[in-house]
């Protein structure tokens, strides 16, 4: 019983959700909110670097939160469980190795507090709509790109997509329902790097996508005008909603990360379809054996393997010799690649890459110390204004021809650069197991009842 007995009355139990600014909204909203037998003291939050002390406001927190509930660093975890004091702390976010999973279980049950996360059955929301959901096993798989494929399968069969992306509320302001259908959005709600990132390569598709930190109002917004919702799983995070047909990417260039890391390791044991990405990169024996080790661990998920075609938008590049390249940042902080699509594209047009590390400014400095796996590349850090103006001048200051954004946001329209600036893009392609057609037509053929139209 989460009651606490205290002095002889039955006390809400405390808690504490740690998170990432993402899921610990959405467990709170469809767990806590409104529950009695409980009371949130705080969200303690990690990863992203720049945010600030904020309050999730009493009209998202519900009638037991009057004055909202304080959104603080993890640093204040010890601080708050010996005042107020807490006696569960509840896991909330994605893209944790198990080394460090361990240790934030140590580190609460130091506390005295006990610890828990939340599964499908407590957090994930079901639609009238049938719901297709990408997930990765890490970050930096490419799992944006397959979102992209399925979404434009499933247009093409003149299926209306609502695109659902994992929430990033990092502003000041939290909205419940974010809906962007123009470019002319992203600056309406003054969004993140990180966050045009996500969602600007589907505004130049034609699709319409939603978030927000409600995920439930979402879900009634996005169902009055789509045939079908995808999910745009955020990091290796597991859906929000329930899905009819579940996709996890897995990464040929990083065998091993689907089984070290959580939550991706859960995405793996419970999808229908994996999607062996960036094969290019890998030898045949290690696809082989990644083939293998995927189909001991989801015997009934179908595998297929892909690659991810990398190009220059703007074709052979004349009067180039050395890059200085952006990568996006997730995938090269705590997504723990060395690198990404930009470093790949470098080397496929011949162009030679000049480390920025020696170049860095302000910020960027203590993400190298922090993230010491990151290659001689430069981690699109856009999280305050602060950290554009450190990444503008550390791109400027790289004695470098051009500038090679592999990041799908343009960073031009955010930042002034004394250099060219070339356009990174890469699309999936699958070459071997079910193409994109295929597990879009096993779906609807599974799914066929729950369409309305």
């Amino acid at each position: 019983m989460p009651f606490i007995l205290l002095h002889g009355v039955y006390m809400p139990k405390r808690v504490v959700i740690v998170g990432a600014s993402g899921r610990d909204f959405h467990n709170f909203n469809v767990y806590f909110r409104d529950n009695p037998e409980y009371r949130v003291v705080a969200f303690l939050q990690t990863q992203i670097k720049g945010l600030k002390t904020r309050v999730y406001p009493p009209e998202l927190a519900g009638r037991l939160y009057p004055n909202g509930i304080p959104v603080l660093g993890i640093g204040y975890l010890e601080e708050l469980a010996e005042n107020p004091g807490f006696e569960e702390a509840v896991l909330s976010y994605s893209d944790l190795t198990f080394q460090e999973l361990g240790e934030v279980v140590s580190r609460v049950l130091k506390t005295g507090a006990s610890f828990r996360i939340l599964g499908f059955k407590d957090t994930m929301l079901e639609s009238i709509k049938p719901v297709v959901a990408v997930t990765g096993v890490k970050t930096g798989v490419g799992k944006s790109s397959v979102s992209r494929e399925v979404a434009l399968e499933l247009k093409s069969r003149g299926l209306r997509v609502g695109v659902v992306r994992h929430p990033m509320p990092y502003s000041e302001v939290f909205y419940p329902v974010q809906k962007f259908e123009t470019f002319d959005d992203l600056s309406k709600y003054q969004i993140t790097v990180e966050e045009r990132e996500e969602y600007e390569h589907y505004l130049k598709l034609g699709f319409t996508v939603y978030a927000g930190v409600d995920y439930g109002m979402i879900l009634r917004e996005v169902e009055k005008s789509s045939d079908v919702i995808l999910w745009d799983g955020g990091n290796n995070d597991f859906p929000f909603y329930k899905p009819d047909l579940y996709i996890t990417v897995a990464d040929a260039m990083r065998p091993g990360i689907e089984t070290s890391a959580f939550p991706g390791m859960v995405n793996l044991l419970a999808c229908d379809n994996v999607i062996i990405n960036k094969a290019d990169q890998a030898t045949r024996q290690v696809l082989d054996s990644l083939v293998e080790r995927v189909k001991a661990l989801n015997p009934r998920a179908e595998v297929s393997i892909a690659v991810s075609d990398v190009f220059i938008e703007e074709g052979e590049p004349k009067g180039v010799r050395r890059v200085v390249v952006v990568e996006d940042a997730p995938t090269v902080t705590h997504g723990g690649a060395g690198y990404g699509a930009g470093y790949v594209a470098a080397k496929k047009y011949g162009l030679e890459v000049v480390d920025p590390r020696p170049y860095a400014r302000g910020s960027l400095k203590a993400v190298y110390e922090e993230f010491r796996s990151i290659g001689p590349v430069v981690p699109s850090m856009g999280y305050n204004p602060d950290q554009l103006r450190d990444l503008e001048e550390t791109l400027n200051a790289v004695p470098a021809d051009a500038v090679l954004l592999a990041t799908p946001s343009d960073l031009t329209k955010l930042i002034k650069l004394n250099k060219p600036a070339l356009h990174v893009s890469f699309r999936v392609r699958v070459v071997e197991g079910p193409t994109f057609k295929d597990i879009v037509d096993k779906f609807l053929e599974r799914a066929g009842k729950k369409f309305i139209f």
